[in-house]
């Protein structure tokens, strides 16, 4: 159910004002506890139906979007809202934030969703008070994704997202009662330089090639999923548009579009060693959803795919910008 769902530039205009951005960024160690890492840049997206003769059949008939990303790396998703809005996110059909299934219907008991403007981002799954795993693409078929581990099978892949917008008679209330609220910002704006050091680095080699991928879990950062304090009966019961994303190898990118993959981020150590920053957010009035049970114990990426190399964590203070309120004290497809 795509029908209603734009893509402007390499974003997703979903409807009620809705924009979804995947944006790349540094894959984190899988020991220790990090702030937010910044964004490098966004993953082009691309429509499945513009490439019929080239994307793999169950791609076709599914819908939706591709974008490229390589074996291990690490992304977020970006959010804005025009007005308040539940978005439900997906990763293999396994709710990223409760860790139930995939349905069409909102829950509040788990809480099944994100409350839209107040939550801007999500970097990865809902596994611990106030932190959360980041998103590590990984091929399906190794039992690494989230999927394979909480359902016991890996048959979807990708992203999946839904929108549920206001109620008419809840959209009119927001109006009358909406008073100008300043931006929200965070590592979308422009960029540091990156040093010449930060010459990407060659996708290692000797790993299979598959086309489908899907969403693992990685290191830990501090991250509020925002506890919805709106009744869930002000949202449309049923969803205003449904998209699947569909994760694309850089190899399998280049046979389906003709277009060569983004060249590979810096690790998070090569960031860190050069001195720049890293990203914390407050909500003062926000109350953060607890950990999802079942997502807790999913296992990190680095269990099926620790041939890649060596990832250690930053050796030099992380250079912190706190954005938010204050500074948070450490602690039917």
């Amino acid at each position: 159910m795509a029908t209603d769902v734009q893509l402007i530039g390499d974003a997703l205009e979903l409807p009620g004002g809705v924009r979804v951005t995947f944006v790349r960024t540094l894959r984190l160690p899988e020991e220790g506890t990090f702030p937010l890492p910044p964004g490098l840049g966004s993953f082009p997206l691309r429509w499945v139906a513009d490439y019929p003769e080239t994307v793999p059949a169950e791609w076709r008939e599914r819908g939706g979007v591709m974008l490229p990303v390589y074996q291990r790396e690490a992304m977020w998703l970006r959010f804005s809202a025009a007005a308040p809005a539940a978005l439900r996110v997906g990763i293999g059909k396994v709710c990223a934030v409760s860790g139930k299934p995939w349905r069409d219907a909102l829950d509040r008991k788990p809480q099944n969703y994100l409350a839209l403007p107040r939550q801007p981002w999500l970097d990865g799954i809902n596994s611990g008070t106030g932190t959360v795993r980041q998103f590590v693409a990984v091929p399906l078929g190794l039992g690494a994704t989230v999927e394979g581990q909480v359902t016991g099978r890996e048959e979807w892949g990708g992203v999946q997202l839904a929108v549920h917008p206001l109620t008419e008679a809840a959209r009119a209330a927001w109006d009358a009662e909406q008073r100008a609220r300043p931006p929200v910002a965070r590592a979308g704006g422009p960029m540091p330089a990156m040093p010449a050091a930060y010459s990407a680095p060659a996708p290692a080699g000797g790993a299979p090639k598959r086309r489908a991928m899907g969403l693992g879990a990685g290191g830990t950062m501090r991250q509020e999923i925002v506890a919805d304090t709106r009744p869930v009966t002000d949202y449309r019961p049923d969803p205003a548009a449904r998209v699947f994303v569909h994760l694309a190898s850089a190899a399998e990118w280049r046979t389906i579009t003709g277009e060569p993959a983004p060249a590979t981020p810096i690790t998070a150590h090569a960031y860190a060693e050069h001195g720049l920053p890293w990203f914390d957010y407050y909500d003062a009035d926000a109350a953060d959803l607890p950990a999802a049970g079942t997502l807790a114990g999913v296992r990190p990426t680095g269990d099926w795919l620790a041939d890649e190399g060596a990832d250690p964590a930053p050796t030099k203070p992380l250079p912190v910008i706190q954005l938010g309120d204050k500074p948070v004290a450490d602690g039917e497809w």
